[in-house]
């Protein structure tokens, strides 16, 4: 299930971590031929120079033909300029197709992070699927090329010896076929045995980068306490941990066998040569060639210990991309679903709902909202207020009963529709690292300049962006950082303005502005509920008063319901919240 599907649609296989990045890799079909095809002319012209050389030596040695000797040199410097032509084409083709697996990743990534649930994203440190997104979408990036790149140019060499040394003698089979059994085993092993080592290497910097991203989120805090000293201790041991797992993925591949097996390889075939040719079976010319031929096996050795770990780092990485993508969310978007009109009728049917399973926030809520009607929302700390609202829009589902806008299930509707027409401004405002102008249309990107300017105006925000030496056009920091509390709600409240929703959500939207700031926010909120259905959550007096009715929250059931007047006179838990908290209380759940 997805809340929210992309137009463009990835069809990749996602039984595996191979399977997934082959599915991607096929798109650019024509680059994987030409790589092949480059990585085969590269190793084929490779041998080619062996052979001429042994050519020249024999038609030196035998008669002193200059005329083959030059041929052979021409043909020489005739190969190798073809040669290096199809490698510029085998390099310039994997690495068109790795940055071309690196951005289709990254964005079915994304796109997938789009479409998971809240409680999926509750689940996940942002650390952590920023490692995952940015580092190891690189590592496969890096794990086909040069990875892969290296891995296909590398097994073309191992077969020339193969196919070109018996052409020679029949028998010289064997010393190839020797070091092409012992490397694959070798290799099956090594790769066995690395696996896990690069599994928990990219856990471990995903942890690193997780606790990294915590810090520093939480710097005002960090630094409010005074635990620097015990923050970077924890990154020491975070950092340690993963140059451990990077010194245990380097002990294995110090014990890479084909090196040590190369040097055997070069012993037999050139002992096996040798006897040949003491036996008349070989020219000098042919044992030359021959062994010249035996160090193309010097190219697939040299880069086996760089390739195949980058290969298997690469893998490691797709494999925990594939699980962020994977994930099952609890919301389906469902599309196609009712997307009329709203009016702005809520009804909450017996609803019962947990953030963690086994443990209720609200239990059994049932009420009713007419359209156009403001209904306050009231209780302690706790007692489910905030999360009411965000069962309406589907932030979250219910566990039990239902929750009807307009008569329709939530559930029934087609969650884009309702999501359009509902606007949340709530307690922690946040607003993104873009121009003013930018934040407050962000639900509404085609609205003119005018309309932006008069969604301000209602929301008291006109003034301060003004004063701002690029006023509307001004950046702010990340997530509002270079503003004042009391000015992010008024441009959040400019942004819901904008929207013109049918229902208009405030979770104690003015806690951070002055009195006469409020009343002006208050006076343009009024005008705007006469044609919306507006809830708000707040202890403020001044905006309970105004409410056509009043819900009393109480340890997350209903317990009255009715005008402020009415509660103050019959339900002494309705006055103690005013008479401990007063006019300035707030609320938060």
């Amino acid at each position: 299930m997805t809340e929210f599907t992309a137009s463009i649609e990835f069809n990749t296989n996602r039984s595996s971590p191979v399977r997934w990045l082959a599915s991607h890799v096929s798109r650019q079909k024509w680059y994987v031929v030409v790589m092949f095809l480059g990585a085969f002319g590269n190793a084929a012209l490779a041998a080619a120079g062996p052979v001429l050389i042994g050519i020249a030596f024999n038609a030196l040695l035998e008669s002193r033909d200059m005329e083959t000797i030059a041929m052979a040199a021409l043909g020489i410097v005739g190969t190798q300029l073809l040669r290096a032509l199809l490698q510029l084409g085998r390099n310039f083709s994997s690495e068109i197709i790795g940055q071309r697996l690196e951005r289709d990743t990254r964005e079915e990534l994304y796109t997938s992070l789009l479409g998971k649930s809240m409680d999926f994203h509750d689940r996940q440190s942002v650390g952590d699927i920023m490692a995952r997104a940015t580092n190891d979408v690189r590592e496969v990036n890096r794990m086909l090329n040069p990875g892969f790149n290296l891995v296909v140019g590398s097994a073309n060499f191992l077969i020339m010896p193969l196919l070109v040394g018996p052409s020679y003698h029949p028998s010289l089979i064997l010393a190839p076929l020797f070091f092409m059994i012992t490397y694959v085993l070798s290799l099956v092993r090594y790769l066995r045995v690395l696996d896990p080592i690069t599994d928990r290497a990219r856990l471990s910097f995903g942890y690193l980068n997780s606790r990294l991203a915590e810090s520093i989120d939480g710097i005002e805090t960090v630094k409010g306490a005074a635990q620097e000293d015990e923050e970077i201790e924890r990154f020491r041991l975070n950092a340690r941990a993963y140059r451990d797992a990077r010194v245990q993925q380097g002990r294995v591949e110090a014990r890479f066998l084909p090196i040590l097996l190369l040097g055997l390889t070069h012993a037999i075939g050139f002992t096996h040569a040798f006897l040949l040719f003491r036996s008349g079976a070989l020219t000098i010319g042919d044992v030359v060639a021959y062994v010249s031929l035996l160090t193309l096996f010097n190219f697939p050795t040299n880069v086996s210990l760089m390739a195949y770990s980058q290969v298997a780092s690469g893998i490691a990485s797709a494999r925990r991309i594939l699980e962020l993508i994977k994930a099952e969310t609890d919301l389906d978007e469902n599309a196609g679903g009712f997307a009329g009109d709203m009016v702005g009728r809520i009804q909450f049917d017996g609803v019962t709902f947990g953030y963690v399973d086994g443990t209720d926030v609200i239990r059994d809520v049932s009420f009713e909202v007419e359209p156009g009607e403001t209904v306050a929302f009231v209780g302690q700390t706790g007692s489910g207020k905030s999360t009411l609202t965000k069962l309406i829009n589907r932030t979250y589902d219910v566990d039990q009963g239902r929750v009807l806008v307009d008569g329709v299930d939530v559930r029934d509707w087609d969650l884009a529709a309702l999501r359009r027409q509902i606007s949340i401004i709530e307690q922690d405002i946040f607003l993104f690292s873009r121009t003013i102008a930018e934040n407050i249309a962000f639900g509404c990107p085609e609205a003119s300049r005018e309309e932006i300017i008069a969604a301000a105006q209602a929301a008291q925000a006109h003034d301060f962006i003004m004063s701002f030496a690029n006023g509307y056009e001004t950046v702010v920091g990340d997530r509002g950082a270079t503003l004042s509390g009391g000015q992010r709600q008024r441009l959040a409240i400019a942004r819901a303005f904008l929207t013109a929703p049918s229902i208009l959500i405030l979770d104690d939207s003015t806690s951070a502005v002055d009195s006469a700031t409020e009343d002006k926010i208050q006076q343009a909120i009024a005008r705007v509920a006469e044609r919306q259905t507006t809830l708000l959550i707040t202890h403020r007096l001044s905006q309970i008063r105004w409410a056509d009715k009043v819900v009393l929250m109480r340890k997350g059931r209903v317990f009255a319901v009715g005008d402020h007047d009415t509660l103050m006179q019959e339900h002494a838990a309705y006055r103690r919240i005013f008479e401990q908290y007063g006019d300035v209380a707030r609320s938060s759940v």
